[in-house]
């Protein structure tokens, strides 16, 4: 029997998962791993937030994705029938599509499930590599937007921010996730390197802050 379960499921309060103190669970797949961050709903067919680890010459069934699919390869290379993205590859898969995912040398991805439905949805695959920095409204911060789209309410982007760079507040009317991708982050309640997650809820602020500098994937 598909368990109903709950992992950080209300977003009205604030989260930190440090995926990097975490141990690999188990998938579906035998040669698939992951961390889950978020899950709301059943086990295995949930909403889930998760890092995903492929070992070398992994690969899933196919499968679709109600509700659609978001995925951020931090390391190695993921492959589909859609081709192959290596690291700092994004996609939006959206509601209905379907793939058997595999992996030749491993891969470790960050991935959101059925976070994203409407079918009108656009299909988004970018080489963020190939994409240059923009600089922001705040000095030392400059973004790369990922997806932005009329009629939806997300927008998700990645940040640099430079060494010592901080804001004095930042505040997310709608709420925000953030993961760290590379560096450190940090604000007044804590320290957030590499692999973190974090998440704040609508109306949220804090003083966030980086002294070695970072990347961060931002979703407000």
């Amino acid at each position: 029997m598909n368990e109903a379960i709950g992992l950080n499921a209300d977003k009205n309060e604030r989260a930190v998962v440090r995926t990097a103190e975490e141990q690999w669970q188990p998938s579906p797949s035998s040669t698939v791993w992951r961390k889950r961050v978020y899950l709301n709903g059943q086990k295995e067919s949930g909403a889930v937030t998760s890092v995903v680890r492929y070992d070398p010459g992994a690969s899933f069934h196919q499968h679709p994705h109600p509700q659609g699919e978001e995925i951020l390869v931090l390391s190695g290379v993921f492959s589909d029938e859609q081709g192959h993205w290596p690291a700092g590859s994004y996609l939006l898969n959206p509601e209905g599509f379907c793939h058997a995912p595999f992996s030749e040398q491993g891969c470790v991805l960050f991935v959101k499930l059925r976070q994203y439905a409407g079918l009108d949805r656009q299909h988004i695959s970018l080489q963020t590599q190939s994409l240059a920095w923009t600089s922001g409204a705040h000095e030392g911060v400059s973004h790369k937007i990922l997806y932005e789209e009329k009629g939806f309410p997300e927008r998700m982007a990645l940040e640099l921010w430079q060494p010592g760079v901080g804001f004095d507040v930042r505040t997310y009317e709608a709420g925000v996730e953030i993961f760290v991708v590379e560096g450190d982050l940090a604000d007044e309640q804590g320290q957030y390197p590499a692999g973190s997650w974090l998440r704040l809820p609508p109306g949220a602020c804090h003083q966030p802050f980086s002294e070695q500098g970072c990347e961060i994937y931002i979703r407000t």
